[in-house]
């Protein structure tokens, strides 16, 4: 109590510089950033603009941190406070530290994003850009958590040598979370293969468990697809990588949609074709590619036809093949009533009933 009387003036001014110091790095701090906001609104850079509001708060903190640390090590206190104080800052720092690479981590995805927006026209390369810079980020993510949180640990002694200690006196603990972990490290090497290979991308269009949807969300261990009646189907990742599924948008949107007419052996088959010919030249559904109508089958009742026609995507290729049956459906009950799928049947009569008969 004595020494803190003594080092009442030196508490003071350690006090002073302390508040004085974080006050000025903080006027810095902000001039620096007000002025940036200025000038990329001058510019009109958003880039710059987003990256000043990603890093704003993170440098802040670390400026505090670089401040405190050396006027709080010349502060008069015992040596066992001010070891306690300076980790505390130390632990503090390394955590700031990794909050701004997750910042930054953070603007460079949406940077990426941006520039690869994809709203209209053709979508594909920005939806495999947009596909491998969620994934990516993400890894990154938990990667930068990790080694912060390793850093952060290192900085206690008694922590530093917890694994080794616990992997040399009980391997089946370290064996059963190992196990435990697999699915994580599997799911992760997943994602990398996903980033890498592509097999899906966000908007893709895909059939999977006899669904049909669009791949909505890519995380870090599970794919979000949104099927067709808006429900959400939830699949691992590591599905889209053991598992066959169909994507229909893997290299084009452009896909080829079909539909199946079914009709008596009577029916004039060029007055279909025609018929369909005209039906997609009214539609805006139809890209203009390429259209076909073909006998594909044949049974001891009806022929079958299949009315081919392109789209630009699986949405229209969809609507596409209804209304073209629709269209080809009333065609038919409209010009060709006695075409539609009949019933034949021959009825035999002997002489002598129709004797008795007539």
């Amino acid at each position: 109590m004595a020494a803190l009387v003594v080092d009442r003036p030196l508490w003071f001014f350690s006090a002073g510089a302390l508040a004085l110091g974080i006050a000025l790095v903080l006027l810095l701090h902000h001039f620096f950033f007000y002025f940036g906001e200025k000038l990329t609104k001058i510019r009109q850079s958003s880039t710059g603009t987003a990256l000043l509001k990603h890093v704003k708060l993170p440098t802040r903190v670390i400026l505090i941190f670089a401040v405190a640390a050396p006027v709080l090590a010349l502060t008069p206190v015992s040596e066992t406070v001010r070891a306690i104080v300076l980790h505390a800052i130390a632990v503090g720092a390394i955590g700031t530290i990794g909050w701004l690479f997750l910042a930054m981590a953070r603007f460079l995805a949406h940077f990426v994003e941006a520039r690869y927006h994809a709203d209209t026209g053709d979508t594909l390369l920005a939806r495999r850009i947009r596909t491998q810079v969620r994934v990516v980020q993400r890894i990154t993510n938990v990667m930068i958590i990790t080694v912060t949180l390793a850093l952060m640990l290192m900085t206690f002694p008694s922590v530093r040598h917890i694994g080794a200690s616990v992997l040399a006196s009980a391997g089946i603990a370290g064996l059963i979370a190992g196990v435990a972990a697999r699915s994580t490290f599997a799911s992760l090497i997943a994602g990398l293969q996903v980033a890498l290979t592509q097999p899906i991308r966000l908007e893709d269009s895909v059939v999977v468990e006899g669904e049909w949807g669009w791949i909505e969300e890519i995380e870090t261990t599970y794919v979000v697809v949104r099927l067709w009646d808006l429900r959400r189907l939830i699949l691992p990742l590591t599905y889209f990588i053991e598992k066959p599924f169909q994507n229909w948008t893997r290299t084009s949107t452009n896909l080829l949609a079909y539909t199946m007419i079914y009709a008596d052996y009577t029916v004039p088959v060029e007055e279909v074709r025609q018929e369909l010919s005209r039906i997609l030249k009214e539609t805006s559904l139809w890209d203009g590619r390429t259209w076909a109508l073909q006998v594909t089958d044949l049974n001891e009742n009806t022929i079958q036809m299949r009315a081919l026609m392109s789209a630009a995507d699986a949405s229209r290729a969809f609507d596409l093949r209804c209304y073209v049956r629709e269209r080809l459906v009333h065609f038919l009950q409209e010009k060709y009533p006695h075409c539609l799928p009949t019933k034949r049947g021959r009825l035999a009569i002997s002489k002598e009933e129709l004797a008795i008969t007539t």
